[in-house]
């Protein structure tokens, strides 16, 4: 990558990163402080936890498209911006839960995913563009990390509003970071690979494999957000941890679950098992579920469960994005992650709320079993995924000649051995393809700059 590449890079995968970080400090705290107020039931507390996922889930697909129009970096500052009020707006709550509840609705509605990543493909070469889109999706799980471990941390210094503050500061820091430390790039382009398209959504949510993929990432968040509507709540009260002392747990967990899953994430991809290793991590979060349920009130098997579970919610979370990828047509793949996106937002909203609900009327045991029973379930639709076809993602910058007969440069492109999809897209005098080791690349040379 280029000087300017990097830059795109690093900053707007801070820009993320601090955004993510504002949503993901509040997940191990808010229980503990709703269970501290008299009137508020665990339902209230799953909702004021997955309430932003619903507002995320809702708008990012039109923000999205609304960057297109008027440009990524508006879209962005006022998301931003958004997320900054919601952000105030909970911490000047006090006593009022409803006013976290809308808040947190509103840190949502500053949904900046989309534009985030047509911003880095508009600032990024097409070869290298999968790179960039890689270090800004790496920081979703550096910042869930950062805040699991440092929110217990600044609940005991600051107090939950404390921390809305911080998480309104965060915002205000990403604006700064888009004005002065990101590029402004010279067009704005709809790219396929990283944008979303409004005439591919049908196409994208016509795909049955895709589907299953949007279900499978909408599930797993649906059962990592209501495990944590419980389970800061049964340390404390069940295991005897100050509320200071959860970080003694999550950051072990999180460091030996990180190590033990990249194994398993090189061999699905080296060795092309993403299926098998996806039902066997099913069932680890499965089993994983069952022992938390059964085994709460004792640390180690407690301990051990929860390990379980980010083993195979790590893997997942890895490979999902890469077998949507897999299974999109060239022209559908960043409309598909969209799709894709939004789902994973919906399941943290559906989590919160359910796991929020199961607990005020059964119990804390019934919902980490209830994501036991989940994964049955899903485990039998993950059963009748087709085989995914390893292709390496390609884009070429076509020479000026090749793109004034598009359907003649498509004929043409698809005969070169190697070739096994293309799309052209003339707006951007690209060509999207999928190629497999066999690519005849002398060949594939005369069609670029």
């Amino acid at each position: 990558m280029n000087a300017l590449e990097q830059r795109t890079a690093m900053a707007l995968a801070a820009v993320y990163s601090v955004r993510m970080l504002g949503l993901f400090l509040i997940l191990p705290v808010l229980p503990l402080y709703g269970q501290s107020l008299s009137d508020v039931t665990p339902f209230l507390i799953g909702l004021a936890i997955g309430i932003y996922g619903l507002t995320q889930a809702s708008l990012q697909i039109p923000l999205g498209l609304l960057s297109d129009k008027i440009g990524r970096k508006p879209v962005i500052t006022s998301g931003l911006l958004v997320f900054a009020l919601g952000s105030l707006v909970a911490a000047l709550a006090g006593d009022n839960f409803y006013q976290i509840i809308a808040g947190r609705a509103l840190q949502g509605m500053g949904a900046i995913a989309a534009a985030t990543m047509a911003l880095a493909a508009d600032l990024t070469r097409e070869e290298h563009r999968a790179k960039v889109m890689a270090v800004i999706g790496m920081t979703i799980g550096i910042a869930f990390a950062i805040a699991m471990v440092t929110a217990p941390i600044l609940n005991e210094y600051a107090g939950i509003f404390g921390i809305f503050w911080i998480t309104s500061g965060l915002a205000l820091l990403g604006i700064l970071l888009i004005l002065f430390a990101v590029p402004t790039p010279v067009k704005t382009i709809a790219h396929r690979d990283a944008g979303i398209i409004g005439g591919y959504l049908k196409p994208a949510l016509a795909n049955p494999s895709l589907l299953r993929i949007d279900l499978s990432v909408f599930l797993l968040h649906l059962i990592m957000t209501a495990n944590f509507t419980v389970i800061p709540v049964i340390l404390k009260t069940e295991l005897g941890f100050a509320d200071i002392d959860h970080w003694k747990v999550y950051l072990p967990i999180f460091i030996i679950s990180f190590i033990l899953s990249v194994p398993q994430i090189i061999i699905a991809e080296k060795y092309q098992k993403i299926k098998p290793l996806l039902l066997f991590s099913i069932l680890v979060v499965g089993v994983a579920q069952v022992i938390l349920g059964s085994n709460h009130a004792n640390f180690y098997p407690m301990l051990l469960a929860f390990l379980l579970f980010f083993i195979g919610f790590n893997f997942m979370e890895a490979m999902l994005p890469s077998l949507v990828a897999k299974y999109s047509n060239v022209n559908t793949k960043g409309t598909a992650m969209g799709v894709f996106s939004t789902a994973q937002f919906g399941g943290i909203f559906v989590g919160g709320v359910v796991g929020g609900y199961v607990a005020t009327h059964w119990g804390r045991s019934e919902v980490l079993y209830m994501g036991a029973v989940i994964t049955g379930g899903w485990f039998l639709i993950a059963m009748t995924l087709p085989r995914p076809v390893f292709y390496k993602a390609r884009t070429i910058h076509l020479k000026e000649n090749f793109l004034q007969e598009p359907s003649q440069t498509l004929a043409l492109l698809l005969k070169v051995s190697g070739v096994k999809e293309a799309a052209i897209a003339p707006e951007e005098g690209t060509a999207y393809l999928k190629v497999d080791k066999n690519l005849d690349q002398l060949l594939l040379d005369t069609f670029t700059d």
